[in-house]
């Protein structure tokens, strides 16, 4: 049993290289269907299965990973939080936890790989918004460098504007006219601290916010009935992406019936606070 009362199924993953081998297998999966269908190569049913199967299976042992890093690194935690949207939730997400070396190199390796798979590496600047995602954007603009050879520029802001030194309201690069930034962030609830990144990042003239990275979608509504990642991508036109979500944090946790009473917690307040069908 770890620290924070969740119980973790036998068979986990540990290290950062078994991450980098998972991570691999993920590469090789997408690289191999990029090869198929540039080539015109059809399978048959049971080829096409074996593939499909084998994918699936990098995908969530890919999820189960990350899910018991959180959960080793006590980042995911149970009991009674009060989140920043004010909803009184069962479950909470504390990327300040990630205090050592090992875990945050790890966690910004997962980062740029979730970068790269569902965006790209076509963009210039990571944003972090103060305070959480200042480390966020640090750990992912060097995991970017060590992965694919990628240069980045990190900037975060801060919560008072500076009246003296260099001023202003950011630290590390100000973006310029014509590039790109991703933001990263640790979770995703009713969206309001991605509206509150927008709100300094939109003074920035001739800049784009190209997509949104989160550790966690906790599939919670916005404003209205809508999911909360929905929202912001209608609102805003950049996509945001998660490395897991709540639902397969539920998963994780059925796996072991000693988890059941934080499993149903979970699923009723989602029953109040997801979207609505």
């Amino acid at each position: 049993m770890m620290p924070n009362g969740i119980l973790l199924a036998q068979d986990h993953f540990t290290g950062v290289s078994k991450m980098i081998a998972c991570l691999s297998l993920q590469r090789i999966s997408s690289a191999l269907r990029k090869r198929v269908g540039e080539s015109g190569i059809m399978f048959g049913a049971g080829k096409t299965r074996e593939l499909l199967t084998d994918e699936r299976a990098a995908m969530e042992a890919y999820k189960r990973e990350f899910i018991e890093f959180m959960v080793q690194s006590d980042v995911l935690k149970f009991g009674d939080f009060t989140l920043k949207s004010g909803r009184k939730s069962p479950f909470f997400m504390n990327a300040g936890a990630y205090v050592t070396g090992e875990q945050l190199h790890r966690l910004g390796l997962y980062y740029a790989q979730a970068i790269n798979d569902n965006f790209g590496l076509d963009f210039d600047v990571v944003f972090g918004p103060a305070y959480k995602g200042i480390p966020l954007a640090v750990v992912t603009a060097m995991a970017l460098q060590e992965l694919y050879g990628k240069e980045v520029k990190y900037c975060c802001n801060r919560k008072e504007v500076k009246d003296h030194g260099e001023g202003g309201v950011f630290v590390g690069y100000v973006p310029k006219a014509g590039e790109d930034v991703v933001i990263v962030e640790d979770v995703i609830t009713a969206g309001t601290a991605i509206r509150e990144s927008m709100a300094i990042l939109r003074h920035l003239e001739g800049v784009k916010v190209a997509a949104t990275f989160i550790m966690v979608d906790r599939k919670e509504r916005g404003k209205g009935e809508k999911l909360a990642m929905e929202e912001v991508e209608e609102e805003f036109g950049f996509p945001v992406y998660s490395v897991v979500d709540v639902y397969d944090i539920i998963a994780y946790l059925e796996e072991n019936p000693a988890n059941d009473e934080n499993v149903a917690r979970i699923k009723n307040y989602l029953a109040v606070n997801g979207a609505k069908a």
